[in-house]
């Protein structure tokens, strides 16, 4: 075929798909569209716009973990010798973190950690693995759909890159060589338990609540502590209810300082009541009791 006939013919075909489409645009109706898919769509998109500077000079995992692994030598309270009670609770985290983390997309090795004190109502992650949860968080619990919701949120901080990049973040506006890992240890501890942006704190939720599903938890394991966390806002920060439970001053502080990092509970519990919905989960109610088990032997804790 002569080549004038071929652009002659490709023309043709281009202004009968053109002309297909304008058709099609003015004349079929158009399937709804949800507005929250599009909200969901531009929030993605501007997430990874922010975050792409990050992608370009992403660390690889096993300097990630590196990393984790010298800030949490680094940060590691002296041991101390803990009771049975606490030992099992330990043991507990351990093994409601391991159904998660075989879960977890990416796959690094995850630890879980206990802060033993019970001022602290938080949880919190480090880069590489190491998830740590406050023994106050722990007391406010009544059920391990509960903990694997908290679990799963600190999780995917790690496993959506948040924790890391927020190392690279701090470490360029200090100054310090990523290389370095002897330079990254003067990031103060406070860094971790403050929360993360409010898109990456709702992105934790939300790949969360699938991650505990996959693991065989409730979804409404969030739900309960979402909501557990709303009265405490309205009891202790907003004032908007006279407390039930009384806590101490420093209780009260550490929770002051959650939720000024973290978005309002109530925003956070209408992301997991609308992912319930549209994910028909609404018949997976059933929460297994938070029990931990510990076997005594002569009076001391056997393993």
């Amino acid at each position: 075929m002569r080549p004038a006939l071929l652009f002659v013919v490709f023309f043709l075909v281009l202004g009968a798909a053109l002309g297909a489409l304008y058709y099609t645009q003015r004349h079929n109706r158009q399937a709804p569209v949800s507005p929250n898919a599009v909200l969901e769509m531009a929030a993605d998109a501007q997430r990874d716009l922010t975050r792409a500077p990050m992608h370009l000079t992403r660390l690889s995992d096993d300097e990630e973990i590196a990393i984790g692994k010298e800030l949490a030598a680094h940060y590691a309270a002296p041991q101390q010798e803990l009771s049975p009670e606490q030992l099992g609770l330990a043991a507990y985290v351990s093994r409601v973190g391991a159904r998660l983390a075989v879960h977890a997309q990416r796959q690094l090795p995850y630890s879980f950690h206990v802060i033993w004190d019970r001022n602290m109502i938080n949880a919190f992650s480090l880069p590489g693995g190491p998830v740590y949860i406050g023994e106050g968080f722990l007391d406010l619990m009544t059920t391990e759909d509960e903990l694997a919701s908290v679990l799963a949120h600190e999780l995917e901080h790690i496993d959506h890159y948040h924790c890391v990049e927020r190392v690279q973040l701090a470490a360029h506006l200090k100054s310090l060589n990523l290389e370095v890992l002897g330079e990254l240890l003067q990031l103060p501890f406070s860094l971790w338990q403050a929360g993360y942006r409010k898109d990456e704190e709702l992105e934790a939720d939300r790949e969360g609540i699938f991650l505990a599903v996959r693991a065989g938890y409730s979804p409404y394991g969030s739900v309960q502590a979402l909501n557990r966390l709303t009265k405490l806002c309205n009891e202790y920060v907003t004032h908007a209810e006279t407390p039930e439970d009384e806590l101490s001053d420093l209780a009260i502080q550490s929770l002051q300082g959650y939720f000024r990092s973290h978005p309002l509970p109530a925003e956070r519990l209408a992301q997991v009541n609308q992912i319930i919905a549209q994910q028909h989960w609404e018949s997976r109610k059933e929460q297994k009791p938070f029990h931990v088990e510990y076997t005594v032997h002569n009076g001391e804790f056997v393993k």
